[in-house]
Order: C-alpha cells, then sequence, then structure tokens
C-alpha cells in the first residue's frame, strides 16, 4: 500500500507511522491535548498592516540618507566635474580651432 494514497484518503484504519496507527491530518495529530498554552488573534477586520508605512518610508529614507550624505557626496560632485571637464575637452578636440591648435600631433 502506498502512504501517499492513504492519507489524502482520510487515514482509513491503514497502518501508518512508527507505531503502526494513523496520526491524523494536518492539525490533528491525535496526541494529547495540550494544556497551559494560550493563544491570543484579531480579527482580520481590525487589523491595519500598512498603518503609517508612507509616513516612516519618508523620514526613514531621509534619516539614512543625511546620515551617509558626507560617504557619497564629495565623489558624486567629483565625477560630475570630471565628466563635465571631460566632455568640454572633447567638444574642444574635435571643433574647428582645437583641430587647428593640434593638427601636427597624432595621439
Amino acid at each position: 500500500m502506498r502512504p501517499t494514497q492513504t492519507m489524502l484518503g482520510g487515514g482509513g484504519g491503514a497502518p501508518i507511522g512508527k507505531y503502526n496507527h494513523y496520526l491524523g491530518g494536518w492539525g490533528n495529530f491525535g496526541g494529547m491535548k495540550q494544556r497551559g498554552i494560550i493563544s491570543y488573534g484579531i480579527s482580520p477586520n481590525r487589523q491595519n498592516p500598512l498603518a503609517g508605512t508612507a509616513h516612516d518610508a519618508v523620514f526613514n529614507t531621509f534619516r539614512r540618507v543625511s546620515s551617509q550624505f558626507l560617504y557619497w557626496a564629495p565623489s558624486l560632485v567629483a565625477g560630475y566635474y570630471i565628466m563635465n571637464w571631460a566632455v568640454e575637452r572633447n567638444h574642444y578636440l574635435n571643433s574647428k580651432a582645437g583641430r587647428a591648435e593640434f593638427a601636427g600631433q597624432e595621439e
């Protein structure tokens, strides 16, 4: 007998498990009753899982960015000015004046 068919079929008294008896379905394993376990719950329509997420996202993002500002801002500014210089230099070298200045040289 295949155990999967027995379990899907509800047991039916088939020998399953370590001691040859069916343990029961999910959530009902046939063990001893639990005592001293307290569980609390809240109704699904009383829950608000996204409460305050927009407010927290804005202010938490600002806090995290401002604390790291001095680590990434100087390199960003330096990169911008270096790139701007390189673009202007490229435009000059490919212009009429730049070609005339460096006409005799080959790079």
